[in-house]
């Protein structure tokens, strides 16, 4: 049962209760019966009066069964009574029959004295001899007439003043962030602990798991952090890797994999702010993403956050950042948030560990490891920077990115000899000396989930948890804020320890706590501290989820169209197999509503493939059968959509654990070939039809070399999201197939890991390949219509009916003239006729015995802005 429907049953429950007659007086002996307050923290200014609920609860949810007296007053806080409030007590009774949750006001005077001062405190004491006395509540008098809190002033002075005035544990609170479950049944914790910063890992979700609910969530612990005297304000922080995915209804766009595929730096920058609009509208102000990572392996696990397999891929999808922040100074805007890259580096081109994969066979789940997620990058310097690190330079530099997380892989360099690893978590030369110097940044350093549990203690090597070795190696590597979800309060105590005993410089903390009180002034949180449920419409709007199905369209890659098999008929008679056709959690992948994502048709809401084949095409005839049981009849065409099933960091690596607690589907074998009763799907499909077209749902390239012959369209699907609908649009042809491979596509498992500009390349297919069916001389046309200098290409003698070039050796040399200077509509217009030119030689077989790494080199040219050698390589190919 889903959460929702579960509160909302409980509330008829309660509202049932509520309306039943009050129960006899002999129950008052099985009725406990509390009192606290509506809410524990009540916040105003100075000068006010401030209406307090006091709250009377019953244990069974019925009326009260006696009288309940209660008697308050307020007590002993930080603030003077007399001077900051005037001292006050009373008696509220409540009669029998009162419904459970009734609650009676009473006003505490808050007095004004003008003087410049911190928050204070008026707690309210509760006593009564019939009930049992819960958390009583807690007027703040909020801080005022501070320098800090001077929206006028500028950010470095505000941070200044109130760096100045905080404690050292106030520092460290500020430091660390905790995770929302270990927080959730004592928020008062965030106070105590004077947390700095609340997480949700993925799948951690306030019990009804509804946008209105997760403000609620964050605004309840928010009010706890401005409880303390300087009322610094909590950072909330989640993962919305591909949309706000921990939120059911919200939109999941595709992973980063297929936003790779659009090649449009423009729709995945609309993609980023649309997922910041859902993020902040759920109270939310800072997102653990992007990952801009380099995958040079498909069997790591996390290969689908990934944009693609070169750097300068990744760099042109960094404008998702720009999305995600907004321009300069516009951080607060309510549909921003705080981006930050990650994995700061190396992840993603770690070294496979086939001892570790091969020990693992055999043994249960929970006793496998990973055999290259959280591995070693085992490289040169200048690998390491022009691969590596060279997302990071335009990260920070270009789109002025706010924190960045670093990586739980470690790096071994090649210089000094093998064997001598360092974990990230602690390198100060990259945090501290790259990232923070060479590159100039200059927001904070999060670390990974529990990410310095992991740096290796000489002195207690077996030890997996916190020791204060890890902390001062993780402090002093230049991280700035802590991820210690279940180990908040050990963390600051062992960093208290470290700094008291001079291990940890003062200035190391000054320098942590100025970066993260400098993006709090940066996203308004001490003006806007508490989020409004204003916008929670925003949260699966179908304006978000207009974009996400154009990024689903537009990711999709047509590998094979023998005999153009797509677009299909939009009267077609079809038989759509494969267990993917119908299934959202497989279509959604990893890191939705939970960690390693859930198999599962109803897993979020959406459009899943087979549904937006209806939607798009309702005049067809479809036939579906999951397993190809059920006769094709008389269907001329086969839809057969197979790939994998969800899976995330660790667990999705090849030859690692399977997830042992996943739903059954997603405890699979991890593999780079298709499971087996896929491939029974497609051979059964497509041996019984026509015409089979195959869609692959997958994080990652499937070989499927074996089956090629058979298959009569393959389409490289990823993992497209809730919107299912954009696979539709594409297969119909609404819109044209013009996606292309972010990573290269092996043609053997033995090939990987196979990457862009490898000696041997030879892969099914090259990283950048991707057929279109759009006409490529209306495309040309598209752009040409104010350059008469073209019309010579655009002859039509020059160009078959179907828009397609016919004369390459005369049209060729015409559009290389305009490559020159040409504006960027221009360049991508003539460099895609010839690419499809260079393609259409492929398949003709026309083609040299290099075509792979030539189409391959040719798309590493135009990302890295040299349009005349990606001509000349591609021209090599086409002639």
């Amino acid at each position: 049962m889903r959460p929702h429907r579960y509160a909302a049953l409980v509330g008829v429950g309660a509202l049932a209760v509520a309306l039943s007659p009050a129960p006899p007086a002999a129950a008052a002996d099985a009725q406990t019966v509390t009192v606290g307050g509506g809410r524990p923290v009540y916040q105003a200014p100075e000068g006010r009066r401030v209406p307090v609920d006091v709250m009377v609860s019953t244990s069974d949810g019925r009326p009260l069964a006696i009288p309940v007296t209660v008697r308050w007053a307020t007590g002993a806080g930080t603030a003077t009574p007399g001077a900051d409030y005037t001292a006050a007590s009373g008696v509220l009774t409540f009669p029998a029959g009162s419904p459970s949750g009734t609650v009676r006001p009473v006003t505490v005077t808050l007095r004004r004295d003008r003087a410049a001062e911190t928050a204070e405190t008026v707690p309210l004491t509760l006593d009564s001899t019939d009930a049992t006395v819960g958390t009583a509540p807690t007027v703040v008098i909020d801080a005022h007439g501070l320098p800090y809190l001077d929206r006028r002033l500028p950010v470095r002075r505000r941070v200044d003043d109130l760096l100045a005035r905080m404690t050292l544990a106030e520092k460290i609170g500020q430091m660390t962030q905790a995770e929302r479950a270990a927080v959730a049944d004592d928020p008062g914790r965030v106070a105590r602990w004077q947390l700095g910063s609340v997480l949700s890992g993925g799948g951690s979700t306030p019990a009804s798991n509804t946008p209105a609910a997760w403000v609620e969530m964050v605004n309840g612990l928010q009010a706890q952090a401005l409880a303390t005297r300087l009322q610094i304000p909590l950072i909330y922080g989640v993962d919305a890797v591909h949309g706000h995915g921990n939120v059911y209804g919200a939109t999941v766009f595709p992973h980063n994999v297929g936003l790779g595929a659009t090649r449009d730096p423009a729709l995945v920058e609309r993609v980023g702010h649309a997922t910041a609009a859902e993020v902040r509208a759920t109270g939310i102000p800072w997102n653990f993403a992007p990952c801009v990572c380099v995958s040079r392996d498909e069997r790591w696990g996390r290969s689908y956050e990934s944009f693609g397999e070169d750097p300068a891929l990744v760099v042109s999808m960094e404008t998702v950042i720009d999305g995600l922040q907004g321009r300069p100074g516009r951080l607060a805007d309510d549909d921003r948030v705080l981006a930050t890259a990650k994995h700061f580096a190396g992840d993603g081109d770690t070294d496979y560990d086939e001892a570790t994969a091969a020990a693992n066979e055999g043994k249960p789940w929970w006793e496998q490891k990973y055999p290259i997620d959280q591995g070693v990058t085992v490289t040169d310097r200048e690998h390491f920077a022009r691969v590596d690190l060279a997302p990071y330079g335009p990260a920070v530099r270009r789109h002025r990115i706010g924190s960045v997380m670093p990586s739980f892989s470690s790096v071994d360099w090649t210089e000094d000899g093998l064997g001598n690893p360092t974990k990230m978590h602690a390198n100060p030369d990259l945090i501290t000396g790259e990232l923070k110097g060479r590159l100039g940044f200059d927001g904070f350093v999060i670390t990974d989930w529990e990410g310095i549990h992991q740096i290796p203690d000489p002195a207690d090597p077996t030890n997996g948890g916190l020791t204060g070795y890890k902390v001062r190696v993780g402090v002093n590597a230049g991280s700035d804020m802590f991820m210690e979800p279940n180990t908040a309060e050990q963390f600051e105590q062992l960093l208290l320890a470290e700094v008291t005993a001079g291990r940890v410089g003062q200035a190391r903390i000054d320098d942590a706590v100025r970066r993260i009180l400098a993006q709090k002034f940066a996203l308004g949180l001490f003006e806007q501290p508490y989020a409004s449920a204003a916008n929670v419409d925003r949260v699966g709007s179908a304006a978000h989820r207009a974009i996400g199905r154009e990024a689903v369209a537009k990711s999709q890659v047509l590998l094979k169209n023998s005999g153009q098999a797509l677009p299909l008929r939009p009267d077609a008679k079809l038989y759509v197999a494969g267990r993917n056709a119908d299934d959202l959690g497989n279509q959604a992948g990893g890191w939705t509503i939970a960690w390693q994502g859930v198999s599962g048709t109803d897993t979020i809401p959406g459009t899943s493939i087979l549904n937006g084949i209806r939607e798009v095409a309702p005049q067809a005839r479809v036939t579906y059968s999951a397993d190809a049981s059920a006769p094709t009849g008389d269907a001329q065409v086969g839809v057969v959509v197979v790939g994998e099933t969800p899976y995330a960091e660790g667990y999705g690596d090849v030859g690692g654990p399977e997830c042992g607690w996943c739903t059954v589907p997603q405890q699979e074998e991890k593999s780079l070939r298709l499971q087996p009763a896929d491939r029974a799907v497609v051979d059964k499909v497509c041996a019984a039809l026509p015409t089979c077209v195959v869609l692959v749902v997958s994080g990652r390239p499937q070989v499927v070399t074996d089956q090629l012959g058979e298959i009569d369209a393959l389409v490289a699907s990823w993992l497209p999201g809730s919107e299912g609908a954009g696979v539709a649009d594409v297969l119909f042809g609404r819109r044209p197939f013009t996606g292309r491979l972010p990573v290269s596509w092996p043609g053997a498992e033995a090939q990987v890991p196979i990457n862009v500009g490898d000696a041997d390349y030879r892969p099914l297919y090259p990283f950048g390949w991707g057929l279109r069916t759009d006409p490529a001389r209306s495309r040309l046309a598209a752009v040409a219509a104010d350059r008469p200098q073209l019309r010579a290409a655009l002859a039509a003698a020059a160009w078959n009916l179907d828009g397609s070039l016919r004369d390459a050796p005369e049209v060729l040399p015409l559009l290389g003239r305009h490559l020159r200077g040409g504006d960027p509509a221009l360049v991508d217009a003539i460099l895609a006729v010839v690419r499809d030119a260079a393609q259409a030689a492929v398949v003709r077989g026309t083609a040299p015995a290099d075509w792979a790494a030539l189409i391959a080199d040719a798309e590493h040219a135009q990302l890295t802005g040299d349009p005349l050698r990606a001509f000349g390589l591609l021209v090599r190919v086409a002639r």
